[in-house]
This record gives structure tokens, C-alpha cells and sequence, in this order.
């Protein structure tokens, strides 16, 4: 089901047979619980502190080390799959961290410089072989069926990198971004 608020639906406009159209504009979904951390230090790689503690203490508690990596800032064209990644960003909190929490998608304006750094996330394959990946993909396949649109069907062993970005829409960009390029979206 597609519970996407309304003002976030935009898969009509930017998904054709193509798949999803890129513009100047990039978006990502996450917490409402981090939105305070992202006006004053702008979005960053592997910004959750509380979510890498969390980890850091679970692995702890069980007798092994944790080494902390550097996640890029994930990207979509789309603010309806940004707000998808959104509610799995609060969902996968509220396990781990205790507090009221809400999807919210950011629209960013980047320059040139930033946006001429924008990949395609080919290292999502891996995710698409667990069920949250599937449930992803599921998700996608609704909005291509929403627009009358056949679904994509990637081998990801074999798939060329720009479908990951195309079909999927899922981007990142490996450098942090100053907050004077975000957009908090709201009705």
C-alpha cells in the first residue's frame, strides 16, 4: 500500500518507460528526530550518531568490536520513493532509539560542483537480496503499476549501473552537504 502523503506523490510526473527522470532537484528521506542535527551541521555521511552508538553498544554487549564505516548521503529522484526510505529510516530507529519520531523528505539544490558527483547506487544490489530490498522493490513495482507501467526486472548480476539510478531510483553522493542547499518539504 501506498501510504505517500499527498504533496509527495510526484511518481505520475517523473516515472515514464524510461524510468525516473532526474532534475535539478535530489532527495532524501529520513528522521524528523535528526532534522535539529541537519540544520546545524548540514547533511553528512553517516549522520545517525544514535543509531551507530546504538550498534556500537549491541556489539559490544554480545563480545565482538564494531568498526564504524562512513556511509555516503543517499540520493533519490523522487520525493515519493525519498519519503519510502523516510519511514524505514524512523521504522529501523524505533528499535533502537526511543522517541516519537516522523518521515521527513529533504529536497536538495546543489550545485553543479555536487551534482556533477551524484552516482548511481550499484552497491544496492546487495540490499535487494534481503527482504527489505524486496520490499523496496515491491514498492517500486506499485508505482510503475500506478502509471501503467510494466515494472523493471534487473538481473543484478548483470545489470548496467545507470539502472540502479533510472529504474530504481536510488543515487548517492560520497560528500557531506551544507545545509544552505536542503529543503525541508512540508505541505
Amino acid at each position: 500500500m501506498n501510504d505517500t502523503p499527498a504533496y509527495l506523490k510526484d511518481a505520475k510526473e517523473t516515472l515514464t518507460e524510461a524510468g525516473f527522470a532526474c532534475g535539478d532537484v535530489w532527495y532524501h528521506g529520513t528522521s524528523s528526530a535528526l532534522l535539529g542535527s541537519i540544520q546545524a551541521y548540514g547533511l553528512n555521511r553517516s549522520g545517525d550518531k544514535a543509531m551507530k552508538q546504538a550498534a556500537k553498544q549491541t556489539m559490544a554487549t554480545i563480545g565482538n568490536s564494531y568498526t564504524e564505516s562512513i556511509e555516503p548521503v543517499f540520493l533519490t529522484q523522487s520525493k515519493e520513493l525519498a519519503y519510502y526510505w523516510a519511514k524505514q529510516t524512523v521504522r529501523d530507529r524505533s528499535v533502537r532509539v526511543e522517541g516519537n519520531e516522523e518521515a521527513v523528505v529533504l529536497a536538495l539544490s546543489l550545485p553543479d560542483e555536487l551534482k556533477a558527483q551524484v552516482k548511481p547506487d550499484v552497491g544496492a544490489a546487495s540490499l535487494l537480496l534481503i527482504p527489505e530490498g524486496e520490499a523496496y522493490m515491491a514498492f517500486v513495482a506499485g508505482l510503475y503499476q500506478e502509471r501503467d507501467l510494466l515494472a523493471p526486472e534487473i538481473d543484478l548480476r548483470k545489470a548496467d549501473r545507470l539502472e540502479y539510478l533510472n529504474k530504481l531510483g536510488m543515487a548517492y553522493l560520497d560528500r557531506d552537504i551544507a545545509f544552505d542547499y536542503v529543503t525541508v518539504l512540508s505541505e
